[in-house]
């Protein structure tokens, strides 16, 4: 795969006809994408769950953050949780998702957010989506989803109820006019 082909760093927008209980609707950020496959973290989704309730779950002692949402970010591993996050550099054992765009999965940094530390621009999520080698190319080719290079406002900034819209609006259309009723010319 070349680095034109690639997803990674991009949102994939559900289309409106994607019909499934975890990706409908929903915003997924590519956070890796090669011949192998891909990975990636539903971001406009939380759960009924804030970032104290995880830190009381890990038993870390926490004065800040805890009213963060967490999101669901997908079917796999959904005991696992993800930090994806925007920074001059990697903190720790992190993956480099784009030039200021980070993903870990390291308790340390939950301990640092905890006390007032890390990253101020980040999202938590349990769980990811995952798709074997060629999955997720069939699936845009059918239409499924609409890609649109990622945009830091909209993954750190933008409401989660906002966000697909948004990065529709990046690609030059409403998407709340988009049906999925299927017609014939």
């Amino acid at each position: 795969m070349t680095d034109t082909t690639t997803l990674q760093n991009h949102l994939l927008i559900a289309m409106p006809q994607l019909d499934d209980p975890w990706f409908g609707s929903s915003l997924c950020y590519i956070c890796e994408h090669s011949e192998e496959g891909a990975m990636g973290l539903v971001i406009n989704k939380p759960l009924d769950l804030e970032l104290g309730d995880v830190f009381a779950e890990l038993g870390i002692d926490a004065a800040c953050r805890t009213k963060l949402p967490v999101f669901r970010g997908g079917p796999v591993s959904q005991e696992q949780g993800f930090i994806l996050y925007r920074g001059k550099e990697a903190l720790g054992q992190s993956l480099k998702v784009a030039p200021n765009t980070f993903l870990t999965t390291s308790k340390d940094m939950l301990d640092d957010m905890a006390v007032g530390g890390g990253p101020l621009d980040i999202v938590v999520c349990l769980g990811y989506a995952g798709w074997d080698a060629g999955q997720l190319e069939e699936e845009v080719a059918g239409n499924s989803w609409l890609t649109v290079p990622a945009d830091e406002d909209i993954l750190f900034h933008t409401h989660p109820e906002d966000q697909s819209k948004k990065a529709a609006l990046k690609l030059g259309f409403d998407i709340s006019h988009l049906s999925s009723d299927a017609g014939h010319a």
